[in-house]
């Protein structure tokens, strides 16, 4: 069985999912590109699109308004399997969302690169109503 959550491993993988998140807010295409794996299995899962191999992602990313983008996250949980595999998942709200609440979920893996997204999928759901 593998290790969960070697400290410095899910340190290194933290470092990069901030990264992520910081590229993401700035809408800073370069970084979002290095930081997914370059292969035809790479995918990402959007709200409204499916995207296979890293062509058809940095496309979409570089046609898309940057309008928007910007998100808090919260209950973000990252779990490292040994040395070279992690997951990272967290919510996300966004002004240009109202009412609504943002999921994301990664999987990452260790390459000769670095550290890098081999899948990914986003959605929104209605946000929870407060219970009286």
């Amino acid at each position: 069985m593998q290790e969960l959550n070697i400290p410095e491993i899910k340190a290194e993988v933290e470092a990069q999912f901030m990264r992520y998140e910081k590229a993401l807010n700035e809408n800073d295409l370069t970084v979002l590109d290095e930081l997914f794996w370059d292969s035809p299995v790479t995918i990402r899962y959007g709200i409204a699109e499916n995207l296979y191999g890293k062509a058809e992602i940095s496309g979409f990313r570089s046609g898309r308004s940057a309008l928007g983008l910007k998100r808090n996250i919260s209950r973000t949980v990252i779990t490292t399997y040994g040395r070279d595999f992690a997951t990272a998942m967290t919510l996300f709200q966004r002004d240009s969302a109202a009412g609504k609440i943002g999921r994301q979920s990664q999987t990452w893996l260790r390459t000769p690169e670095g550290w890098k997204v081999v899948a990914a999928h986003v959605s929104l759901i209605d946000a929870p109503v407060a219970k009286p």
